[in-house]
């Protein structure tokens, strides 16, 4: 009797203790897993920064070397001198910024109409706005650009910022998915206190959606900051051109073919941006692409 009992018992620590074991195991291949894709994807950038810290001419050494045998930092001062990289980065800031404000602007006024007002077609009219995210960027390019030189704005910023003044249909999207997790309590307190639409938007629901602001913003800063063609159509004379557009001048400056060490280190320079903005707002952002589209 006293044996069957011990035997039962170790069956009963024995089950725990293996599930415990499948669940680290688990465990440790998911974390195994998502470390070999982390290093993947990160593997370009780590190219592109180990080259840029190599001495001029070492780059295509063989055996190749991940890690550089002297830090070469002359390189990214180097980029200066081959290209006016300040005009490129202030026209690409101001670009960026303005675009990145009007789309967060206009995309949450829309976005806030959409989730909080009542109106016939209204549903229809978002299917709409949807729609317009289907329609390849290569079929609009000729009629944008012939209206764009019927108003007078080719060579100018015009083109790069004003059409984000007009609410993207991705970020609309995105914000009312968002705004519908709002409680429309808080609207209806508001109103009793005697407060308007436009107040609510601003001090009740903008402040609850920094998440999905802040996604939208990091959104908006990449896609304008690595806008290439854009530019490249709208642009003519290089004191406008934008970071993503002059920085290819960087490949045969002074006449000649530019060593890929400097090149890289013009390429770090040019993620820089991107890199701190999303490292500053990724507590923000994760959140924001969380909760979007859960509804209340």
């Amino acid at each position: 009797m006293a044996t069957q009992t011990a035997a039962r018992t170790e069956v009963v620590v024995s089950r725990p203790a293996s599930r415990v074991a499948r669940r680290a195991g688990g465990q440790l291949l998911v974390y195994v897993v998502l470390v070999v894709l982390g290093v993947a994807v990160a593997l370009p950038f780590l190219a592109a920064l180990s080259t840029a810290l190599k001495e001029p001419g070492t780059a295509y050494e063989y055996p190749p070397r991940w890690i550089p045998r002297s830090i070469a930092l002359s390189n990214f001062t180097a980029v200066f001198a081959y290209i006016p990289f300040v005009t490129f980065l202030r026209n690409s800031l101001i670009v960026t910024t303005l675009a990145m404000t009007g789309e967060m602007l206009s995309a949450s006024l829309v976005a806030y109409g959409f989730a909080r007002f009542r109106f016939p077609g209204r549903n229809v009219l978002f299917v709409i706005v949807l729609a317009t995210m289907m329609i390849p960027y290569p079929v609009t390019i000729v009629p944008s650009f012939i209206l764009f030189r019927e108003l007078g704005w080719l060579n100018s910023i015009k083109p790069l910022t004003v059409p984000a003044f007009l609410g993207p249909a991705f970020s609309v999207f995105l914000l009312r998915q968002f705004f519908l997790t709002i409680s429309r309590d808080l609207d209806d307190a508001a109103k009793l206190d005697g407060a308007s639409e436009l107040r609510i938007f601003w001090e009740i629901i903008l402040p609850l959606s920094k998440p999905a602001l802040a996604t939208v913003a990091v959104f908006s800063f990449v896609a304008n900051w690595n806008d290439f063609l854009g530019p490249l159509i709208y642009l003519n004379e290089m004191d406008k051109f934008t970071l993503a557009l002059g920085i290819n001048f960087l490949r045969a400056a002074r006449g000649e073919s530019t060593d890929i060490v400097i090149q890289m280190a013009g390429t770090i320079l040019y993620l820089l941006p991107c890199i701190v903005l999303l490292i500053a707002a990724q507590r923000y952002f994760v959140e924001g692409i969380v909760t979007t589209g859960m509804m209340e």
